[in-house]
């Protein structure tokens, strides 16, 4: 069923008719659904969709949530009845708990509208009082980049939002040459022909999207949700979408790459490096394959590549990303002429304002947390495979050999030492000095063991089976 919709080749491995339970068969089996698996959670848009999430943790993900959303919408038209369902727009996003359904008014049956329904997430951080007041606000927004919502209203577990219906699509649809109606992983898994846009597109696109960033920054209102579905095409004006999504706690499209690097903690951080994987999606027709990028493809311009490394090279996650006001200034972008005369709008109360800032920054806080998780897993792991690998346990086994073979020279020497000198004092008449019987003299272990990581060493070679473990820095 996956294979289907995706439409992409996935290595499963051949089956058997006879001799299927056989010892070899089913270990090579194993192996292969291994590596299937292997396949389906690193590919991005594969592992957050909902027939993986089921099969791999069916217990967290056993709720229909078609249902609950029609539930919960049916409720809302009871208050609402201007409104009607003209059909279900099933999976055209990527997001399990956020349901779409196309609509129309009645007195307007011509005049097309998209409901989206959505559960609050995890990084729901103002109170139901504060969330329900900042997501009826998103409809007095007014920005020439950003798409305007209808109708929004959210309560206590889920939010509602009402946008117009785009026969166009998003930026995302432009670039992989789609349908918006059909569904997701159908659009976007396996494109059939993979273009970027031309450099003008690019340019004007990406300076729309910068200036928006920058309008939401300033206004201290957190987003964190960038990328090409999240950014709606009006002829040649990009307008961004899902504002609504950091008010409720969603995760990020792009979480699970840019946790992975501890200097993105903050949203405006995030904002910028999800804008370097929609500037390479739009210069490249896809998604980079790997983050960091170390290496770039021919582009149109090398201002293209300047932009793209300030933002995925492994230098850039290392040192930081640039703000949205040094992106303005790069040569890529501060060419470009925008024509749009609109005045941007949207008034945010003060006291709505700190809830807002308190909510981004308890954001920040989980963000940063999991990176740390993120970054002390990956050391045990590399400690682990490195004291595991064969090389080390030969290494271990020789050194182990050596030091023991040392201790019992030494030990020889000693027990000669003392040997001789017990005769030479039997034979002088002279007495031995006194020894205190509760504090015996031990062994010598001068040069045996010269830090905590040798002393380590020499025990697991004596006990190979016991689990193994050191204190040094590495873990």
């Amino acid at each position: 069923d996956l294979c289907t919709i995706s439409t992409l080749s996935l290595p499963l491995p051949p089956k058997k008719l006879i001799g299927n339970m056989e010892r070899e068969f089913i270990a090579e089996r194993q192996k292969g659904l291994q590596a299937y698996l292997d396949v389906i959670t690193t590919h991005h848009i594969l592992s957050n969709c909902e027939l993986v999430k089921k099969f791999l943790d069916p217990n967290s993900y056993s709720v229909n949530y078609t249902e609950i959303a029609l539930q919960h919408v049916s409720m809302f038209f009871r208050s609402e009845p201007k409104w009607e369902v003209a059909e279900p727009l099933k999976d055209i996003g990527w997001r399990i708990r956020k349901k779409y359904f196309l609509m129309k008014i009645k007195n307007q049956p011509k005049e097309r509208l998209v409901l989206s329904w959505a559960d609050l997430g995890p990084d729901k951080y103002l109170s139901d009082r504060d969330l329900q007041y900042a997501v009826k606000l998103l409809s007095s927004c007014s920005h020439p980049y950003i798409y305007k919502i209808t109708f929004a209203t959210a309560n206590e577990s889920s939010a509602l939002v009402i946008r117009p219906f785009s026969e166009k699509g998003t930026l995302k649809d432009l670039i992989y040459k789609a349908k918006p109606k059909d569904p997701f992983l159908k659009k976007y898994c396996n494109p059939k022909k993979i273009q970027g846009l031309e450099l003008q597109q690019i340019k004007t696109y990406g300076r729309q999207i910068l200036e928006v960033l920058k309008f939401l920054h300033e206004k201290g209102f957190p987003y964190g949700h960038l990328h090409s579905a999240n950014v709606m095409l009006d002829g040649d004006t990009c307008k961004l979408l899902d504002l609504e999504n950091s008010l409720l706690g969603l995760p990020s499209f792009y979480r699970s790459y840019f946790s992975q690097f501890r200097k993105i903690n903050t949203l405006e951080g995030v904002d910028v490096h999800c804008f370097g994987h929609l500037l390479y999606e739009m210069t490249y027709g896809r998604p980079p394959d790997t983050i960091p990028v170390e290496s770039f493809p021919p582009a149109p311009s090398v201002f293209v590549v300047s932009v793209l490394e300030s933002i995925l090279t492994s230098e850039a996650l290392k040192n930081g990303m640039p703000t949205v006001s040094r992106l303005l200034q790069m040569p890529l972008f501060s060419d470009v002429l925008l024509t749009n005369s609109e005045k941007p709008q949207f008034k945010i109360p003060t006291k709505l304002k700190e809830a807002l800032k308190i909510s981004k920054e308890c954001i920040e806080k989980r963000l940063t947390e999991e990176q740390k998780l993120i970054h002390q897993h990956r050391r045990l792991t590399r400690a682990q495979s490195h004291h595991g690998s064969e090389e080390e346990k030969k290494k271990r086994k020789i050194l182990a050999r050596k030091k023991s073979k040392r201790s019992a020279n030494e030990s020889g020497e000693e027990h000669s030492a003392k040997y001789s000198n017990s005769n030479n004092s039997a034979g002088s008449g002279a007495s031995s000095p006194l020894t205190s019987p509760s504090s015996p003299t031990p062994p010598s272990t001068a040069g045996m063991f010269k830090d905590h990581c040798s002393v380590y060493l020499y025990v697991v070679s004596l006990f190979p089976s016991a689990p193994q473990w050191c204190c040094c820095s590495q873990g």
